[in-house]
């Protein structure tokens, strides 16, 4: 796996324009879809109520995904407001083809994509970051871990991150576009890296961009 500095060469991925535009692509959509999903719930409802117990079993599938949705969409502003976080700490790295894969790794269930980068203290070491399952990750999903070369896999032979794998992260493909949170799932009485011995630096900068750590 190929890794180099983002050749802006900028303090973090914040400094970079374009970035800063492709968040708030990110965070205008979470928070668009805040307003959207209840407006489409409450609609759906009054239809439902104005035309009649006939259109029932069209509305009511549509009542309770937008009430799905809108409960969910939370989930997208703090996600958005997370990355920032971190955009603002972290530079940007790119990845020629990271290794990726499908489920068989420690915590990863049946059907989990993961991603793996390198340990920014030991080189040698991959580390692998699952990406927790929601709507947003569905592009991902779809173009990662298959292990064989496709139209849809070629949108991700190289991958931007920011961030610290043993804790959390940014992805982008070029541009930067579909910005995607990565994040370590901590287990109580486990540390925060994972094990991986992250130095005092490193925990500082997880400190710095929002994250939790107890080392």
């Amino acid at each position: 796996m190929e890794t180099m500095r983002h050749p802006t060469g900028a303090a973090s991925a914040w400094d970079d324009s374009a970035t800063r535009v492709a968040w708030k692509k990110l965070f205008n959509f979470a928070v668009a879809g805040q307003i959207l999903w209840p407006a489409v719930c409450v609609g759906a409802f009054v239809l439902m109520i104005l035309v009649g117990q006939w259109s029932m079993w069209i509305m009511l599938p549509v009542v309770v995904y937008a009430l799905y949705r809108s409960f969910l969409q939370r989930r997208y502003i703090v996600a958005a407001a997370q990355a920032r976080r971190i955009l603002q700490v972290y530079p940007w790295q790119t990845h020629k083809s990271p290794e990726s894969g499908i489920g068989q790794i420690p915590g990863a269930k049946l059907g989990d994509v993961w991603l793996a980068f390198p340990n920014p203290d030991r080189s040698d070491d991959a580390v692998r970051v699952i990406l927790h399952g929601h709507a947003g990750s569905a592009w991902w999903r779809r173009r990662l871990g298959r292990g064989y070369e496709s139209e849809k896999s070629a949108q991700v032979a190289e991958i931007w991150f920011a961030g610290d794998p043993r804790f959390a992260g940014v992805i982008a493909v070029p541009g930067p576009e579909r910005l995607f949170l990565l994040y370590q799932l901590v287990t109580p009485n486990a540390r925060a890296d994972g094990g991986r011995g992250a130095s005092p630096e490193a925990l500082e900068l997880a400190r710095r961009a929002g994250v939790r750590v107890s080392a």
